[in-house]
């Protein structure tokens, strides 16, 4: 059984799967709702700046606003588990257990890549990127990402890469709306963030490619620990790396970007997607020997067949 497929092995009932979403997704319903109503009239970063402000301590905020996830996802994994009667394991892979050394790898990969294009470009212009680290208040931090970030892109990602495309899968029994909705949806219920009140709708190209980029790691994959991994290392080094005052994520990291606006050009949030990201899938593809590309990011979906086991008690006994 494919990736898709793993949602047969547990209950598929329509309701299931709107309920289940409904439930879990209700804080980025909640913060989209609030962006396009009121998104016009709040100066998203000025308020974010005022409320730290007010508050003592940056990690302190960061774990406030991570903990929620926390739960989400708990409360995901007991629906799938109660509701669903499916096990985690079908939840994140085809494998018969997850492949945490496949975490591992892109973990290391989008590191690497992140660490030596941050030095590239601070060697070239280091004239807006100040080093502001502060031992106690970086260990904190550390500590903080370390321990709930994971529970923050596991969230994101059972939710999108895991339950989401699964059971769209099977409803729709093919391979590449699950890809194309889980990747707008993962790019909207992030519409909220600073980011793109500061610098445009522009973002969305940058949010809307990532999730497409770790929707066919997925799909190629069979499985959600590269993306796993990958997700938790370009968020584990957006909080600890830079840092400024319009970004989503506010904290004590190693450096700052000192300009007052987002300076990025439209360039700086393309060429990342249409550039950086077909050579990670290549690398990806070539380390784990991805074949039959259209079929497993555009084919049909089909139900497997089922033995009871008295068929295969009369199957046994015909051989």
């Amino acid at each position: 059984m494919n990736y898709i497929q793993q949602a047969y092995k547990g209950k598929i009932d329509s309701w299931m799967f709107i309920l289940t979403f409904i439930l879990v997704a209700g804080i980025f319903i909640f913060n989209l709702i609030f962006f396009l109503f009121f998104g016009d009239t709040i100066e998203v970063a000025e308020e974010q700046r005022k409320l730290l402000e007010m508050i003592p301590s940056k990690n302190f905020w960061l774990a406030v606003n991570l903990l929620p996830f926390a739960f989400l996802l708990g409360l995901l994994f007991f629906l799938v588990k109660l509701m669903h009667q499916r096990s985690l394991v079908s939840l994140t892979t085809s494998r018969k257990k997850i492949d945490w050394s496949r975490a591992f790898f892109s973990f290391a990969l989008i590191f690497i890549i992140t660490i030596g294009t941050f030095g590239v470009s601070y060697y070239v212009d280091p004239s807006e990127v100040v080093w502001q680290f502060d031992p106690l208040r970086f260990s904190i931090l550390l500590i903080i990402s370390l321990l709930l970030f994971p529970l923050q892109i596991g969230l994101e990602e059972y939710l999108f890469r895991g339950y989401m495309m699964q059971h769209l899968g099977v409803i729709v029994k093919n391979r590449w709306l699950p890809l194309i909705v889980t990747s707008v949806l993962f790019g909207v219920f992030h519409s909220a963030n600073p980011e793109v009140a500061e610098m445009g709708l522009i973002v969305m190209i940058f949010y809307i490619g990532t999730g497409l980029l770790l929707g066919i790691m997925t799909l190629m994959d069979e499985g959600l620990e590269l993306a796993l991994g990958f997700h938790f290392g370009n968020n584990l080094l957006a909080a600890i790396l830079v840092t400024s005052d319009w970004s989503a994520l506010q904290t004590d990291a190693l450096f700052k970007f000192t300009a007052e606006e987002a300076t990025n050009s439209v360039g700086d949030i393309i060429l990342p997607v249409l550039i950086l990201y077909p050579i990670i899938l290549l690398i990806l593809a070539k380390k784990y020997k991805w074949e039959n590309w259209k079929e497993k990011l555009t084919g049909t979906i089909i139900a497997p067949i089922t033995v009871t086991p008295e068929e295969e008690e009369g199957l046994l006994e015909l051989d």
